[in-house]
């Protein structure tokens, strides 16, 4: 299966450690027609901005194309907060980056996640930016799309953020005995 990440589960730690996912593939693409915002309300802290997407026809948001089992999307529908409706799991167009000029590339379908909760002038934190930039780089995102992210307004983590990391950590991985 498909998936498309575009916030933090695009640094490979996040998805590794956090969500206990070891994807079989992973490659930098774009999805055109989407842009990324960051006014989605956490699930546990009001107050900080998560990544999400909107339907955009002149953009295109960058991301990571991941080669992940069923059982994989059913828990990242866990760990995003589908069941609840805080993301709706949806199938998309996403493109892979091509490594050669002249390369024709595909567009493949993939699952993402989207929202309709928004907030507007809640930001994301420092913290939670920095896991998009490591993503971006780590799998070669433009470096006009790397600077963009660094360049987008954020702010310091809440001490109710840092408080809630641990509980919400342990929440999203998986047994995997």
């Amino acid at each position: 299966m498909r998936y498309f990440a575009y916030g933090s589960n695009m640094q490979s730690h996040t998805l590794r450690s956090r969500r206990t996912i070891e994807p079989a593939s992973a490659i930098a693409a774009r999805a055109f027609g989407w842009r990324l915002v960051l006014d989605k309300p956490s699930i546990m802290i009001a107050e900080e901005g998560m990544a999400n997407i909107v339907a955009d026809s002149g953009s295109e948001v960058c991301g990571v194309l991941y080669d992940i089992t069923e059982d994989d999307l059913v828990h990242l529908d866990l760990t995003e907060g589908v069941l609840i409706g805080n993301y709706a799991r949806v199938e998309i167009a996403v493109r892979p980056l091509a490594e050669t000029t002249g390369t024709i590339v595909e567009d493949i379908r993939a699952f993402t996640f989207v929202s309709e909760h928004r907030r507007e002038g809640i930001l994301p934190s420092l913290r939670y930016m920095q896991l998009l930039v490591e993503g971006a780089l780590e799998h070669g995102l433009p470096p006009s799309y790397v600077k963009w992210l660094q360049g987008l307004p954020a702010r310091a983590e809440t001490a109710e953020a840092q408080l809630w990391r641990p509980v919400l950590d342990h929440a999203m991985r998986r047994d995997r005995r």
